[in-house]
């Protein structure tokens, strides 16, 4: 029996780590223990999910909650590092590139214990964003390397990263997105195909008075209603700032909503405009327009297939001009992220059962 410790801590980590903890229970030979760092820790941002998921009650919860990179990394590090020296498992997973997969890859392969990374390969090509770091160490301290796309597997090449410890086995998002359905979602009031989900939370978004303006004037002005699932975070800024009562009078303001609400939102949506990796794919996932306000994208394939735009939040102009001109428009058909099995893929290599050629 395998016995694998998952390191998780934020929203999108839970989606993956969801349909992963369910392929184990499928092809079994692997007992897995959760750690939660606690890095969202809020209801709505945390336990919901293991509810609605059907992901196992975490073994123990690090309650880390928020701090500044470094004084969150390290207690996340000093929390994992003592539960792999007590629970001793042959291997630890990690997910994604937040702080909480950093410092469970880092704590890892200090105690000589193999990582193997979820959605490795993944690249911004800007080191000036925090989760970009994330992603390239902890592919770089990785034994087994589980990529999304072609695309990634071609960005761990051209760092020396390549052979039997690679693996391009899709997208597990793909297949929480299948498992999720669209469903009805909660009633806001609109029309399918009129309205825009819009999600703002990235730091270099919100802690940039000029970008977050830029983002939520252009929005408004953008001539379609928007739905606005407020990440806490980024209604603590709002409120800081004298905005939040604009912000309620100009928007739908929703509470963040569980995976098959978003989930649902989003396929009956016109656009989704945002800055989060995650809700690229769900738009794809659906075949809804995106713009993503970044200045770049990993997820390169949904621009190249036509349903994403990157537009960065330069002036409240160019943002509402890119959200109006998306509606309406349809790029081209494409299944880059595998044939939505990629969680049984992970647990089956992770079993010692091989799942195909190396990538």
């Amino acid at each position: 029996m395998l016995r694998v410790l998952t390191v998780v801590g934020a929203r999108p980590q839970f989606i993956k780590a969801a349909a992963v903890s369910r392929a184990f229970v499928r092809v079994g030979g692997i007992e897995e223990q959760i750690v939660h760092t606690g890095q969202h820790y809020d209801d709505a941002m945390s336990e919901q999910f293991f509810r609605e998921l059907d992901i196992p009650s975490p073994a123990v919860n690090l309650d880390v909650g928020s701090a500044s990179h470094g004084a969150q990394t390290g207690r996340m590090l000093e929390g994992i590092e003592a539960e792999i020296a007590a629970r001793k498992p042959d291997r630890v997973l990690i997910y994604g590139d937040t702080n909480s997969t950093l410092a469970g890859a880092l704590a890892a392969v200090k105690l000589h214990v193999p990582v193997a990374h979820v959605e490795a390969g993944l690249r911004s090509f800007n080191r000036a964003m925090p989760e970009e770091i994330n992603r390239i160490v902890s592919d770089h301290v990785s034994d087994v390397l589980f990529a999304p796309t072609k695309t990634a597997v071609r960005n761990l090449a051209a760092e020396g990263i390549r052979g039997d410890k690679v693996l391009d086995v899709g997208d597990v998002m793909y297949d929480a997105a299948l498992f999720a359905g669209s469903g009805n979602g909660p009633d806001i009031g609109f029309e399918p195909g009129t309205y825009v989900v819009a999600t703002v939370h990235r730091a270099e978004n919100t802690d940039d008075p000029a970008k977050l303006t830029a983002i939520l004037e252009g929005l408004a002005a953008a001539g379609r209603p928007v739905v606005l699932p407020m990440h806490p975070r980024t209604k603590n800024i709002l409120q800081e700032r004298g905005r939040w009562d604009w912000a309620q009078a100009t928007f739908r303001i929703l509470e963040p909503l569980g995976y098959r609400d978003m989930a649902a939102l989003v396929a009956h949506a016109g656009v989704v405009a945002t800055d989060s990796g995650g809700l690229q794919k769900e738009a794809f996932f659906h075949r809804v327009p995106c713009v993503t306000l970044r200045t770049e994208t990993e997820w390169t394939e949904t621009v190249e297939l036509g349903w994403n735009t990157v537009q960065p939040p330069i002036s409240s102009d160019a943002v509402g001009r890119a959200v109006s001109d998306a509606f309406g428009t349809a790029g081209s058909d494409g299944s880059p992220y595998g044939d939505g099995h990629a969680a049984e893929k992970i647990a089956l290599a992770l079993a010692g059962t091989p799942v195909g050629a190396p990538a």
